[in-house]
């Protein structure tokens, strides 16, 4: 069993490394949104404020996907060191985790799996 416990580790390790990935994509597109929205060339737009909405809207996606990449990469460290606490936030994370369909609901589950299991439960004991 912990074999599957230091994968996982490595697989929330990944999962906040790809978050991070969007998280940079997000703010690059609310950059290109906010830019549009103070936009005085030639051609001008003229939904100022559709452009400000957007930006702000997806920077806030964007920063929730910071966070949760964080968390991930933060926890899945923690995880392959065995903490008693790892195994409790990697938990929480694998309930908000079976919401994202498909790849988030497979880790999910391989998590609830591989630490609920009694094998696995004990790993953690001190």
């Amino acid at each position: 069993m912990k074999r599957h416990v230091e994968f996982l580790s490595t697989l929330y390790v990944a999962w906040g490394a790809i978050f991070a990935l969007v998280a940079v994509a997000g703010f690059a597109l609310a950059g290109g949104a906010f830019a549009i929205a103070e936009s005085t060339g030639p051609v001008r737009f003229s939904s100022e404020m559709a452009a400000r909405l957007t930006g702000v809207t997806i920077t806030i996606v964007a920063l929730i996907a910071l966070v949760w990449a964080v968390l991930h990469i933060i926890v899945g460290r923690q995880l392959k060191k065995l903490r008693p606490s790892a195994r409790l936030m990697t938990l929480g994370l694998a309930l908000g985790n079976l919401i994202l369909f498909p790849f988030g609901t497979a880790l999910g589950g391989y998590a609830l799996w591989a630490l609920l299991k009694d094998e696995g439960r004990r790993l953690f004991e001190p």
